[in-house]
């Protein structure tokens, strides 16, 4: 377990926190007036690896080595020259500290960041973190990288960092909202592994499983590739699934939730990691049968068990996530992606994002 503490006096600033993966909707941004929830669970903290916040430098200004430095392979609007590893936790699990009245500013809703950090450590009063709670994002504390230090207690962290727990969990993460929305962390986990599939692919088609796979994926790879090539074949592989014979050209596997390292499994197939929740409801997720296998109901019975969520219209991955992401592989400097990326980012494909 893992208390984080003020690098000016020590005082504490957080509750007892365990370590688990950056969700790949951290800095996704959705719709307009919309109130999303709290982007960590409660207990739990994340470390972003990407250099964040200033000095941002435009992308005309910055060499294309010097923006690899940074970790950027294709134009983006600005380049980040800040620091890499913010440390981000639930608005809850925050400890002694107070907001900064004169960086309160926000959109409409609340507070969205845009004027540096916004929390102060109570006992010091050093500038230590974000708090971020408007409309469109997710809700979130941001700890500066440089401002903050990590304390390890005596409490050994029994969350296992091995694949046993994920090989149990087969619930996942539904891709429906109660709502009947397309699930926005579905949106950001594909979008994300996505643009890995597209760098997997080498520019030839891809053919993936028919079901959620091809709504969530098939659809817009058939919309970015153009046929005429040989199609690469994609499955799921994992815990608890049997090795698929023959094997694919491309495996998608899941994320460790606890380390955000990707399942590898044996052999030289190509993998593409997709978020461990949303690849659990794939792996192992089947609808509930609506009548008996074998004949119908009785004569008189109702049944009251409600209906599978289907969702209102396509599927759309979520574009920032998958522009962000295909921006950092340096796959992207090769022709035929980059074109892909030039044309995404100035929308041409508006049908598909």
């Amino acid at each position: 377990m893992t208390v984080l503490a003020c690098v000016g006096c020590d005082g504490v600033l957080s509750a007892r926190l365990s370590q688990v993966a950056l969700p790949a909707h951290a800095h996704q941004k959705w719709g307009n007036g919309v109130l999303l929830p709290v982007l960590m669970e409660p207990g739990t903290y994340a470390v972003d690896p990407k250099p964040a916040g200033p000095p941002w430098r435009r992308w005309s200004g910055v060499g294309a080595e010097e923006a690899a430095a940074q970790g950027v392979f294709a134009p983006v609007y600005a380049v980040s020259f800040g620091p890499p590893g913010a440390i981000v936790v639930a608005p809850g699990d925050t400890r002694g500290t107070v907001l900064i009245p004169d960086r309160c500013g926000g959109y409409c809703c609340g507070l969205d960041g845009s004027d540096g950090p916004n929390l102060a450590c109570a006992q010091c009063g050093r500038a230590v973190a974000t708090r971020i709670d408007d409309c469109s994002l997710w809700q979130a504390v941001w700890f500066e990288p440089l401002a903050v230090r990590r304390l390890a207690d005596e409490d050994p962290d029994d969350r296992t960092a091995d694949w046993e727990v994920l090989a149990q969990q087969r619930q996942g993460l539904p891709p429906v909202d109660p709502s009947g929305a397309w699930s926005r962390q579905w949106e950001a986990a594909v979008g994300a592994a996505l643009a890995h599939l597209l760098a997997a692919s080498a520019g030839a088609p891809v053919a993936v499983p028919d079901g959620l796979m091809a709504r969530t994926f098939g659809r817009v790879l058939d919309g970015l590739i153009p046929s005429g090539m040989p199609a690469k074949t994609v499955a799921l592989a994992g815990p608890g699934l049997p090795t698929p014979n023959p094997a694919p050209d491309i495996f998608l596997v899941p994320h460790h939730p606890r380390t955000g390292k990707a399942w590898q499994p044996s052999g030289t197939t190509a993998t593409v990691p997709l978020s461990a929740e949303v690849w659990t409801h794939l792996a192992f997720y089947s609808e509930p049968l609506l009548v008996p296998a074998t004949g119908g109901l009785p004569d008189g019975v109702l049944r009251d068990d409600p209906l599978p969520m289907h969702p209102r219209g396509l599927f759309r991955p979520d574009r920032a996530v998958f522009l962000d992401t295909l921006a950092r592989l340096p796959a992207v400097r090769q022709a035929w992606l980059r074109r892909i990326y030039d044309r995404v980012r100035d929308f041409r494909y508006p049908r598909l994002f």
